[in-house]
């Protein structure tokens, strides 16, 4: 069974190889199975658009911080939005499908965050189409469309807004704007969420690429309550090519007090932008994110991975908001959207050290939650804040009640604390740390204070657990939780030493008696009855990185090679190898820690554009945890960046043999370089 499921990884790994070509910046599909198709996304930190397998498509939109209650366990969900970028074109008379079309291939840039599509139509006519979400504009999307006729052809293009299934009370609008300069043709729609609590609202318009004056004939259809379309005729000679636009919006009553003629409005505002002005700030947008990059010498197809895996970063977060990231960021409605320690722990760090400005968005979220936090831990019987371990838009644990980790998985509260410690490192900002990340530091030590169990020196107990390891349910002195505590408590009270404020001192009394448990061999021991069963994720090993407890090189070296032989082969996420790559690689073992590098996500990958799954072999793309965790591998790990109280510093690691070089860009404010070369 164990051969079979290697000789299975090894072939996807080969087929996804093929499909994707080697290019650092662009993933190319030439053959697109509909059957085997796993969407990826483009996403401006609030857009998310996801790629279909059908011509002139796309799978779905995702509208960040939308949530309502409706579907799986009774909790706040996230809601796909209208679609609004799919096209309907017919040539002579005969519609284009993913049936009809020939040598069909899709790309993705990502320097551009721009995908790509195009197609031979019979002997007719070469098509190409190129779809944004526009990273300047936060809640609009562009696409392109150029068609090149190889004879005369008469064509029919229409743009749809379509509701999913989720909305209801739909109400379609179209409108004519005529001043003597242009013509604006307004297809809208609104509908409400599932309850009723939320109204979403999507927009679009054509820009022709004629004078205006000379612009096709726009006729508006309406279909049924969920869909309408707005339509032009065009006649393109032969050896002759025509493009057109279509810019559109949406946003919704949790973005917009009035979300309808705000769409229109900013659909109207890109119109008269312009395709080309619109285009060239969007570019000048990402360049500016890929500033701050990670380029590896000598390893091709890491190169386009880690490219992929940045992309997908940058692509769900975006700075100037107080909006978190999910597991499955901008690319669907996995995990309902919430928001779990995935962001303080995986994500958020790589984010930290490449875009503070990013950064300060995510932990501006839990800030702005913090007194649904202190309820929270008020409803258990504690003081202080405890964060919820699934959180959405109010701050209120969403956990589906039949999942133990709602109630139990309390190291979440640690975890927000660390990124608002790290935060303060990297940016040395004090204010910020006086006005916000006091508060949510004080509040986590005083919920660890008031959580432990006091049974005499060194047993300040937390008992009754879900550990980082969620296999390991409602057990006592879980390693990283505890440990996790133990931090909090004391970054608390170094922050307390910075500000000038008198801190607890009970804060550091419960950091020193917290315990951390060992088996007889010396090995860091998971939970109290822990007795080497196979772990879901990393949970001791992460006492070395990020907790920095565990700092003995000998010990780390011990637990890592105790656990890393109870991972199984499958139903485990990305992040874990990803940590057993980052520590080797500072135990200066390059080549295991390459090992651990791969392992962490090539057998995750799903095609044809080698996106990233939550397990082995599985189906649920995109896992921006494991992106995170992979890019902490390289940048604390083979670059040997660390967060430390003055900021950041290089400390000693190990590449791997093939890597002739390690250079990451636009490090922390002031954007700095660091450099890792290969030993001879």
């Amino acid at each position: 069974m164990k051969k079979k499921f290697l000789l299975h990884i090894l072939f996807f790994i080969l087929i996804n190889s093929i499909i994707a070509q080697q290019n650092e910046w662009n993933i190319k599909a030439d053959k697109i199975n509909s059957s085997n198709y796993y969407g990826i996304t483009v996403a401006n930190g609030m857009l998310g658009i996801v790629s279909s397998p059908e011509p002139l498509k796309v799978k779905n939109v995702v509208l960040a911080g939308t949530y309502d209650l409706y579907g799986r366990g009774r909790v706040s969900n996230f809601i796909n939005s209208f679609n609004l970028l799919n096209t309907r074109l017919s040539i002579d008379g005969e519609g284009v499908s993913g049936s009809s079309i020939q040598n069909f291939s899709q790309e993705l840039d990502m320097q551009n965050a721009k995908f790509s599509g195009s197609f031979d139509f019979n002997d007719k006519a070469s098509v190409t189409y190129s779809y944004y979400s526009l990273r300047h504009l936060p809640y609009c999307v562009l696409m392109d469309i150029t068609i090149m006729a190889k004879k005369n052809i008469n064509i029919e293009a229409a743009s749809i807004i379509e509701a999913p299934d989720a909305l209801r009370e739909v109400q379609n609008y179209y409108n004519e704007i005529n001043r003597p300069h242009a013509n604006i043709n307004l297809l809208t729609s609104t509908a409400k969420s599932p309850t009723g609590k939320l109204l979403l609202c999507a927009s679009n318009s054509f820009i022709f690429s004629e004078k205006h004056g000379d612009e096709p004939r726009v006729i508006h259809e309406m279909w049924d309550n969920n869909m309408h379309l707005m339509k032009f005729k065009k006649t393109i000679k032969a050896g002759q090519s025509y493009t057109f636009t279509i810019v559109g919006t949406s946003i919704s009553s949790a973005h917009h007090d009035d979300p309808l003629n705000e769409a229109e409005r900013l659909t109207i505002f890109a119109n008269l932008e312009g395709q080309e002005r619109l285009i060239n700030f969007h570019k000048k947008a990402w360049e500016n994110l890929w500033q701050s990059d990670i380029l590896i010498e000598g390893d091709p197809q890491a190169q386009q991975d880690i490219h992929s895996m940045l992309y997908h970063l940058y692509s769900f977060s975006r700075e100037g908001t107080s909006l978190s990231i999910s597991p499955m960021g901008l690319s669907g409605l996995g995990y309902n959207g919430h928001v779990f320690w995935d962001t303080e722990v995986w994500m958020f760090p790589a984010l930290l050290m490449l875009h503070p400005e990013i950064a300060h968005s995510l932990i501006e979220y839990r800030f702005q939650r913090l007194e649904a936090a202190k309820k929270n831990a008020f409803a258990h019987g504690y003081k202080g804040a405890m964060f919820p371990w699934e959180s959405a838009d109010t701050g209120v644990e969403e956990t589906p009640v039949w999942a133990l980790t709602g109630p139990f998985e309390h190291h979440i509260t640690a975890c927000v604390a660390l990124a608002a410690w790290n935060y303060y490192c990297v940016t040395q900002d004090k204010i910020w740390l006086k006005e916000k990340g006091w508060p949510i530091l004080s509040e986590t030590a005083d919920f660890w204070a008031s959580r432990v169990e006091r049974n005499g020196k060194g047993n300040y107990e937390i008992k009754n657990v879900v550990a980082a390891d969620e296999w390991a349910e409602n057990v006592d002195n879980n390693a990283f939780t505890n440990a996790a505590a133990m931090v909090n408590l004391r970054n608390a009270t170094t922050a307390a030493s910075l500000l000038g404020i008198k801190a607890n001192p009970d804060w550091a009394l419960v950091a020193d008696n917290i315990p951390i448990l060992q088996l007889p061999n010396g090995v860091t021991r998971e939970h109290a009855t822990y007795n080497g069963e196979p772990i879901k994720q990393a949970d001791v090993n992460l006492l070395a990185y990020p907790l920095k407890v565990v700092t003995d090189p000998e010990q780390i070296k011990k637990d890592l090679e105790y656990y890393e032989t109870k991972v199984p082969e499958v139903g485990t996420p990305a992040m874990t190898q990803a940590i057993f790559a980052l520590l080797y690689s500072r135990l200066g073992n390059g080549e295991k820690a390459y090992h651990f590098f791969k392992d962490a996500y090539l057998p995750n990958l799903n095609p044809p554009f080698r996106v990233i799954a939550e397990t082995k072999g599985g189906t649920n793309p995109y896992f921006a945890t494991g992106a995170g965790g992979i890019i902490q591998s390289l940048l604390m790990g083979f670059g040997g960046l660390e967060i430390t109280p003055n900021g950041i510093i290089q400390t000693e690691s190990k590449l791997p043999h093939n890597w002739k070089s390690l250079k990451i860009t636009g490090v922390g404010p002031e954007k700095k370089t660091y450099y890792r070369k290969q030993k001879e």
